[in-house]
Order: C-alpha cells, then structure tokens, then sequence
C-alpha cells in the first residue's frame, strides 16, 4: 500500500513543507528508508535524528532542525499519537474469503482447515482439526500443526517445527497511545512473525506480531505451554523458556538462553548469550551472557543467595 505524504497529514491534520512523496510504510528511525514515515518522541534517541533516512519524521519544533535536509520534518507536539493515527493506513485489510494454498508433496491437511490468501505450504507439513493460517502465511517442510493452532496474515513458519494446541502466531502486539485526555488509541502492528527451522511451541503460547519489522523465534528454540512473547522481540538460538514466561516488547535474547517457569522481562532489553534466568526471576535491565541470574529484580544466583541467608538471619534473630 502507498499513500501521498499529503494524504497522511490531511488525515493527521498537519501541515508540511516540501515534495508531496510517497508513503509505503512506517518504520523506527535506524530502519527507515526513504519512501517511509518515521517518529520521534524520545529525546534518548536523538543522536539517530542525523542519520536517519526516513522519507518524513513526526517530531516536535525543538529537535526538527536535527534532521537530515532531505528528510521531512512534520511537526506535532503528540507525535506517538500521530503515530497511532497514521497506522492504521497500512493495516493489513482482513477478509474472511480465501484461496487454496500452494502445498507441497505429502501434505496432511484436515478438511476443518481455514487458509487466507497466498498460503505456501512446503513438502510433509500436517494440519490437524481447526487450524487457520491467515494471508501470505509460509510453513516449511515436515512441519506439524496440532489442532486449533492459529498463524495471523503474514507469519514465516520453518521447517521441522511442531506448534502445539491452542497457539497464536501473528496476534496485534499490545501498544497503544494516549490522548491528553486520557484515552487509548490502538497503534496497528503491521509487522510479522518469523519462527525458524527446528522450533517447537507448546499450547497456548502467544507470539506477537512486530508493530513494524519482525517478531524472531531463532531456530532450535523450544517453548513451553502458556508462554507470551510481545511484538518486535528477538529470541535467540536454541532458546529454552518453561511454563509461564513472559517478555516484554523488545526484549531481545541472545542464544542458549534457558528461562525458568514464571520468570520474565521488562521491555527493550537484552539479555546475553547463555545466561540463565531461574524461575519467577524478574529482568528489569540488560543482563551480561553465561551467568546465572535469580530474583527480582534479577542479580546473579550468588548474590541473591546471600540476600536471602541475610533475610532469613534477620527474621531469626528478631
């Protein structure tokens, strides 16, 4: 989809001086090319305003002259909001009618399956009872689908997966803006969902779709039942996550990383190569690979083992 800048802004009711140039797409202001719309409302990001190579940028008065000359500056003082607003153009339109999908050799696909347009299916994929695959979905070879698993519009599935009952793939992130009044204003995830060869998801996880860009699952990751991964999060490598795990958008885990039942992340974070997070741990800041970290908020075992002897001395000695 492509709009005219001047579309958008008519819509968002702002004016801006320059070329009236073409809109495909909305994006951060480090991936950004010029034919897309970017944002800027957070001043911790302001040393990216130079470099950017985005077509236009919502950004108040007072940082507009950091932009590039090329780059358009459309100025706001609610430029998430607008963000949300502008969205919505390039929401993916759903449709309930789709199309026979393109299956390879030795395909096992129940009659209760739904397909969406442009499904690609590889060679040995099985379907089992109430399964739907949204428009433009792509599953590789030898891949299983167990009952009522759901992949929304646009998820890349590898080979030699197993997804197990009640999955969603592709679902909206959770992101919203706020008006000065206080209302909630739905930002459309118009991003994707890529899950790599040799994954395996247990029931009723939820993997998030990106707001813009893609959601990664790396390959040989093996998660657990009732898992939520949020919208742009990167999972590394032969990942390991048990019951309950929850990241939070843009968390980003670099490979081998083991999770513990109930343990979690904050947004926007990286936690290090073969780190260890034990159960019900809670990371609230990036966190160094190969160590092994407990508590909330998370510190390594050690520390918190000392924490706890100290605590338990305390309430012995009252």
């Amino acid at each position: 989809m492509t709009f005219k800048l001047s579309q958008i802004t008519q819509a968002l009711n702002i004016d801006f001086n320059g070329n009236d140039i073409d809109i495909e797409g909305i994006h951060t202001l480090s991936e950004a090319t010029s034919t897309q719309l970017s944002f800027f409302n957070d001043s911790k990001y302001a040393s990216q305003l130079s470099s950017t190579k985005a077509g236009a940028v919502l950004i108040d008065k007072e940082h507009a002259a950091l932009l590039p000359l090329e780059t358009i500056a459309l100025i706001t003082d609610e430029a998430y909001l607008k963000l949300a607003l502008a969205s919505k153009f390039f929401a993916h339109k759903l449709q309930s009618k789709g199309d026979e999908p393109v299956l390879g050799q030795g395909c096992d696909i129940d009659p209760t399956v739904n397909f969406g347009k442009n499904v690609v299916l590889g060679e040995n994929v099985t379907l089992l009872a109430g399964c739907y695959l949204g428009d433009n979905v792509t599953v590789g070879s030898n891949t299983l689908l167990h009952p009522n698993v759901t992949l929304y519009h646009g998820t890349q599935l590898g080979k030699n997966c197993i997804v197990h009952s009640g999955t969603v793939i592709g679902c909206d992130g959770y992101g919203f803006a706020h008006t000065k009044l206080g209302e909630h204003v739905k930002i459309y995830q118009n991003g994707n969902v890529v899950v790599e060869d040799d994954v395996e998801i247990g029931a009723n996880c939820a993997i998030d779709r990106a707001v813009f860009g893609t959601t990664y699952i790396r390959k040989g990751t093996k998660l657990d039942n009732l898992i939520q991964i949020a919208h742009n999060c990167d999972v590394g490598e032969h990942t390991l996550m048990a019951a309950q795990v929850g990241l939070a958008g843009s968390s980003i885990l670099g490979k081998n990383v083991v999770m513990g039942g109930q343990s979690a992340t904050a947004g926007h974070l990286e936690v290090g190569a073969f780190a260890t997070i034990a159960g019900k741990g809670g990371v609230t800041k990036s966190l160094e690979g190969g160590k092994m970290y407990a508590g909330f908020p998370a510190v390594e075992i050690r520390v918190w083992r000392k924490m706890q002897a100290a605590l338990m001395r305390l309430v012995k000695n009252r």
